[in-house]
């Protein structure tokens, strides 16, 4: 299985913060923000991987990145997503570095506290379809909100102002090789955008959606709360690992 990072975008919730960089370039704590998702996936066992950017400032991942030695990878694919075209469209951009093999996809602006292996374990050993993981929330009207009945997801509506559940679709997805092909069928949304949620009922349509509960904290980081917060967290946990205080 093979993974991509989606850090493309304008990041203009985050203006003037992201006017003369990436989104996905900024810290968090003390890493870069496009650090953590590619971690995560490293901790999941998955050793190719492609960074899917865009903006004025593309060639900084390649300064900042090069060929992922710091993560203990051989090297590293990068692909250019031009405009704002939805999460649909940058993973669109994936398929040939995918092959017709299996993906995990995560937004490069996702931070979790623990790791995602069982799920990625269980996902290669599912036969074929995807797979998500849900988290339950306080404001699930936010997120992408997963309808469960009799243990399936049936639906995912997204950011409903009135939640059928809690559980938040976080921004990370295990698709098969068939995804290419659903994103090719999608029309743009209400934003212009092609949207990941219209792949994900595409493949409950199919009864081929599995799903998983995150363990530990998640954040996105896209707004300056939500970057605080994110911050905080890894922040948090980097003081319990040291047993206390990191102060000096």
């Amino acid at each position: 299985m093979k993974g991509v990072v989606l850090a493309g975008g304008t990041g203009s919730r985050l203006f003037p913060l992201t006017k003369i960089t990436n989104k996905h370039l900024l810290p968090i704590y003390n890493k870069p923000m496009i650090y953590y998702p590619i971690e995560t996936l490293v901790n999941a066992g998955i050793q190719d991987i492609m960074i899917v950017t865009g903006g004025k400032n593309s060639g900084d991942f390649l300064r900042l990145l090069s060929n992922g030695k710091q993560f203990g990878l051989k090297h590293l694919d990068y692909t250019y997503q031009e405009g704002e075209g939805g999460i649909a469209d940058a993973l669109s951009l994936a398929e040939h570095f995918a092959d017709g093999g299996k993906v995990c996809v995560i937004l490069g602006d996702n931070i979790i506290e623990k790791n995602i292996r069982r799920a990625a374990d269980e996902f290669r050993q599912q036969p074929c379809g995807a797979k998500i993981l849900l988290k339950e929330v306080p404001d699930a009207e936010r997120f992408g909100v997963a309808e469960i009945a009799t243990g399936r997801v049936v639906n995912i509506e997204e950011k409903p102002k009135k939640p059928k559940s809690n559980y938040a679709v976080t921004g990370i997805y295990f698709y098969d090789g068939t995804v290419f092909d659903k994103a090719r069928t999608l029309k743009p949304s209400s934003r212009g955008e092609l949207e990941i949620t219209d792949v994900n009922n595409a493949y409950i349509r199919e009864g081929a959606m599995t799903y998983d509960f995150l363990e530990g904290w998640w954040t996105d980081a896209g707004t300056f709360d939500s970057l605080r917060r994110a911050t905080n967290l890894v922040a948090e946990k980097g003081a319990n690992k040291n047993g206390g205080d990191d102060r000096s």
